[in-house]
């Protein structure tokens, strides 16, 4: 799907078709069309009405979004305590490897703070990393420069370099800043760290995006590079079972999280 984007010279409309597709407009367009059938076909109209109403419902509910995350998705488990022993072994013995989080979004001007700031699911990633690295010793990277849906600004990892810096102490090692979406990450990304000599990436993102980004690392990375998953994210939500199945912003997003990340897998992103 990225090469016919780029052949026919139209990539920057990735955010917006991406938008197109996903929850609540193919839904609202069948309530349209179910509202237009009624009159002449009864009882075609008022079913495509309610499954459209039934997809608004049920694209709003934390449980939608669970059950998508793990039967459709199936992230990887969190590293445990003996994962992190190793990699803090493998940093002791000097072993070539690096860990690589993954950008998540930001923000072109935080008002509060009078300069760029990381989205906060960037932000989290940041952090995650950062404990990573605190805890194994392992050098870090970050990947991440100018979205498709992003005209100017500083790049993504300048931005997560500054506050790795200023704010946790922690500086970063390399930083990728050119990359626009989690293929471009892993392309650059991979080629950056070879040139290095790291022969083990311990990759950071969120669970529901790891599946994706684990696949298009390894496909970038070859055979010479090993791909660590260190999803982070993962503690799902609190509601109790009756509440799952009603409609919430939190399930709204944790649906179209879910989704993003299956048609990226769809179409190759």
């Amino acid at each position: 799907m990225n090469s016919l984007l780029a052949l026919l010279g139209i990539e920057s409309w990735k955010p917006l078709l991406t938008a197109l597709v996903m929850p609540p407009v193919p839904f609202l367009l069948l309530v349209l069309v179910g509202a237009r059938t009624i009159l002449p076909r009864r009882g075609l109209g008022w079913f495509i009405t309610l499954v459209g109403v039934a997809g608004l419902w049920l694209s709003a509910c934390a449980g939608t979004g669970q059950l998508l995350t793990a039967w459709v998705l199936r992230p990887p488990a969190a590293l445990s305590a003996t994962d992190i022993a190793q990699l803090k072994n493998d940093a002791r013995a000097h072993k070539p490897t690096a860990i690589v989080i993954l950008g998540g979004g930001a923000e072109a001007l935080a008002p509060e703070y009078g300069v760029s700031n990381l989205a906060a699911a960037s932000l989290e990633r940041l952090r995650y990393g950062i404990w990573l690295h605190r805890e194994t010793g392992l050098p870090m990277a970050f990947s991440g420069g100018l979205g498709w849906g992003q005209r100017d600004g500083q790049p993504e990892a300048q931005i997560a370099s500054r506050i790795a810096a200023q704010e946790f102490g922690r500086p970063l090692k390399w930083v990728e800043d050119n990359s626009r979406d989690t293929r471009e990450n892993a392309i650059r990304t991979s080629a950056l760290l070879r040139a290095e000599g790291i022969t083990h990436i311990v990759l950071v993102t969120h669970g529901t995006h790891m599946p994706r980004a684990v696949k298009v690392f390894e496909e970038s990375a070859g055979t010479g590079i090993r791909i660590q998953a260190a999803p982070m994210g993962m503690a799902g939500t609190d509601m109790a079972d009756k509440f799952s199945w009603i409609p919430s912003a939190a399930g709204f997003h944790l649906v179209r999280r879910a989704l993003h990340e299956w048609l990226g897998m769809l179409v190759g992103a």
